[in-house]
């Protein structure tokens, strides 16, 4: 069974889009349905065998995918990864900038350099994507970038230094979507809240507690989204129908950043899930719980 999208078949024919991080979770389903969807897929992380497994599952799907190496804290590497690209494909169409990381830490105990490198994971990384994208390609052919950020909003208790870079990525957004329009360049940002992927599964037994037991009853809709929810979310805003989006951010968070305390969240999976992604598992800590699905 193919990958089932919502999308049409041949929406993105002909184009070549780079996602960041593409070697697992949200990364690997977005590249997935993006490849489903007529392109060509170049995946991109710091792991050879995640992105080479990643490839080889496309490929295996009949889609087209390349992957490439490349640190995105390195502006070198990201520098000579873009310029592969080119000579390889010979046009960069869109730039999905998911790659990212960070740990859970207080902020009294976070080091300066500890607090730099989530930073640069999550804010200058992605800059550094974004600039030599636009300057070796998009800022003479047009383009469309989509940043994944976070459920960032009213601040990030226990996640302050990825709060910080997040909500950095979200306003150089919007400064880029202004600067980079008169290229025909849109930039958009994405900002998913409790997805259940892959990523669960990389924290401490504390957190995985805290998942399983707490993180539901606080999501007005009661579940977890699936990580083709968050896909399908950076493919509307890569597609033709987002022509006139820019500068925006799209949120996949359940509706937990308006719920407030006064109101009493009541029901179980108030909306069917939707399962696009044919490969997805949920993550281990979910398993056996009724947020598995």
């Amino acid at each position: 069974m193919p990958y089932q999208s919502i999308y049409a078949r041949g929406l993105f024919d002909g184009q070549t889009i780079i996602v960041t991080g593409g070697g697992s979770g949200l990364g690997r389903c977005t590249a997935h349905e993006l490849a489903h969807l007529g392109a060509h897929v170049v995946v991109t992380g710091r792991t050879r065998d995640k992105l080479d497994a990643v490839a080889e599952e496309i490929r295996a799907d009949g889609g087209s995918c390349s992957a490439l190496v490349c640190d995105i804290r390195d502006e070198e590497a990201v520098r000579a990864t873009v310029s592969t690209v080119l000579a390889d494909h010979g046009r960069i169409d869109a730039l999905v900038n998911n790659a990212g990381g960070q740990y859970k830490s207080p902020l009294k105990n976070i080091s300066t350099k500890g607090f730099e490198a989530v930073v640069r994971n999550n804010l200058t990384g992605g800059f550094i994507m974004m600039r030599e994208t636009v300057n070796q390609w998009m800022a003479d052919h047009g383009g469309a970038i989509v940043n994944i950020i976070a459920d960032i909003w009213h601040g990030w208790p226990g996640m302050g230094h990825s709060g910080a870079a997040r909500g950095g990525m979200l306003t150089l957004t919007e400064t880029a979507a202004g600067e980079w329009a008169e290229h025909g360049i849109r930039v958009n940002a994405l900002a998913p809240g409790g997805i259940a992927s892959s990523g669960f599964d990389t924290y401490t037994e504390e957190d995985r507690a805290y998942f399983r037991e707490h993180a539901v009853p606080v999501i007005p809709l009661r579940r977890f989204g699936t990580e083709s929810e968050v896909s399908a979310g950076i493919v509307y805003l890569l597609s033709p129908a987002a022509a006139y989006v820019t500068g925006s951010c799209l949120r996949v968070d359940g509706g937990t950043p308006n719920w407030r305390g006064g109101w009493p969240l009541r029901g179980s999976n108030n909306t069917k899930a939707f399962h696009g992604f044919h490969l997805a598992k949920p993550p281990a800590v979910l398993e056996g719980t009724t947020y598995s699905s």
